[in-house]
């Protein structure tokens, strides 16, 4: 039987922007609901960085503790389950989950995450967050100086070949095939000692998740601490999209200085609305989502 309650704000998404907007709402004596489907795109990393006060702990221990914090609020509540339908209904938007619970809430923030659409590559998915990874501002420092490959090619790969060189002077551009550089492109990468791999490659050797090396279709095996890439993504949920929120050319949901979308009354935060992914980062939009979200319903 489908229940409906009612809240201001609905939050779509309970990991790190969801709950720093829900801590700020919380302490502006906002009613809050926070829904969470309990998939995190970063739950096999073992450490983040790059997050003051927090540099090198375990992202499930940072949200744990940012779980408990919010709870302490009254006016906020958490439940585990999925958004699956959104309408709206004249000032209101009305939220149906998985659960078959009906909430009826003034404004929605969507701090929902991607999803990462991993290659089928074997070993790839298992080391993915662990030593195949994104970001050389959260992970770099950790593997510095060692002997660190980047898989990509053209433009992306000798812009992300060129960052990955500040922390290694031991560094390959895997292109797995045909390199598509220019002439200039790969004659600069071989002045910063930077080797370049056209051949395919056919496997990720690792240990639970740590890499050993890549496997060459010729057999050959390079060694390596740690790949750095990017993979395509994907929004964690299609509400957005079908409530009409515009989006960027790379995929992200548009949002302006305040973290507002282009529909009235609809915020998001977090890795759903950026490429650049971190705690830190998620954490800062949904405290500012928060913030602009009580304006709003100061009518300020």
């Amino acid at each position: 039987m489908q229940v409906l309650s009612r809240v201001e704000v609905l939050i779509v998404g309970g990991s790190y922007a969801g709950l720093a907007a829900a801590l700020s709402l919380g302490r502006a004596l906002r009613s809050v609901l926070v829904l969470d489907s309990g998939q995190p795109c970063n739950r096999q990393t073992p450490r983040a960085h790059n997050f003051l006060t927090q540099d090198g702990e375990h992202p499930a221990v940072i949200r744990a503790q940012g779980l408990a914090q919010v709870q302490q609020y009254p006016t906020v509540s958490f439940r585990q389950d999925m958004a699956l339908h959104i309408q709206k209904d004249g000032p209101e938007f009305v939220v149906t989950t998985e659960s078959g619970q009906r909430i009826a809430a003034r404004k929605l923030i969507f701090a929902s995450g991607i999803r990462d659409m991993l290659p089928t590559l074997p070993g790839f998915a298992e080391c993915w967050g662990i030593s195949v990874l994104h970001c050389p501002y959260c992970h770099g420092y950790e593997v510095r100086g060692q002997a660190l490959g980047v898989l990509s090619n053209g433009e992306p790969g000798y812009l992300q070949a060129r960052l990955i060189r500040n922390w290694t002077p031991h560094l390959t551009l895997f292109t797995n095939g045909p390199s598509t550089l220019d002439a200039t492109q790969t004659r600069q990468l071989y002045e910063q000692n930077i080797a370049l791999v056209e051949t395919p490659i056919q496997a990720v050797e690792h240990s639970q998740g740590r890499l050993h090396h890549l496997l060459l279709q010729n057999e050959v095996a390079v060694p390596l601490a740690a790949v750095f890439t990017h993979v395509p993504f994907e929004q964690h949920t299609a509400l957005p999209a079908r409530l009409g929120c515009a989006f960027t050319s790379a995929g992200h949901v548009q949002v302006d200085d305040w973290q507002r979308t282009s529909v009235p009354g609809v915020y998001a935060a977090g890795d759903a609305t950026t490429p650049m992914r971190s705690v830190a980062n998620a954490v800062a939009a949904g405290t500012k989502a928060g913030a602009f979200v009580n304006h709003e319903l100061l009518g300020l």
